[in-house]
């Protein structure tokens, strides 16, 4: 018979604090999983980095929040294997989004990895998101 696995549920102290759900989520035993939530482009403070429509400060944000979800179960980006973006504006955004997630991520990952690339995932949102709507 097989044991339950360990469940440990993990608001970091260097994220904002999201009303009605956990940041990271660690399951253990046997072996290791660990999921993050989404995370947006909100300081510590709970409010939109950078000016209003700073779309790359916004980005820069969330992969910081996800750099510290990360810190929070001892990994880093070269133990991501997928990754899930929304942009609003692929036409604006796409370019910048690549910018900073390459910074964070996918130049560190590829590193280690070789020539295997990590699986990423991307979607438009119609319409405008509204941060407050993903309590």
């Amino acid at each position: 018979m097989t044991s339950a696995p360990d469940l440990r549920f993990i608001n970091p102290a260097t994220i904002a604090k999201p009303p009605g759900y956990t940041h990271v989520v660690e399951v253990s035993g046997p072996g290791r999983i660990v999921y993050i939530a989404g995370q947006l482009g909100l300081g510590l403070d709970g409010k939109l980095a950078g000016a209003p429509g700073d779309f790359r400060a916004q980005a820069k944000q969330a992969f910081e929040n996800l750099r510290n979800a990360l810190a929070a179960v001892d990994a880093g980006f070269e133990h991501v294997v997928k990754l899930n973006n929304y942009l609003t504006n692929i036409r604006t955004h796409l370019s910048i989004y690549r910018e900073v997630r390459d910074a964070y991520y996918r130049r560190r990952t590829l590193a280690m990895l070789g020539d295997a690339e990590p699986v990423i995932d991307g979607a438009v949102a119609a319409g405008r998101i509204d941060a407050r709507g993903f309590a």
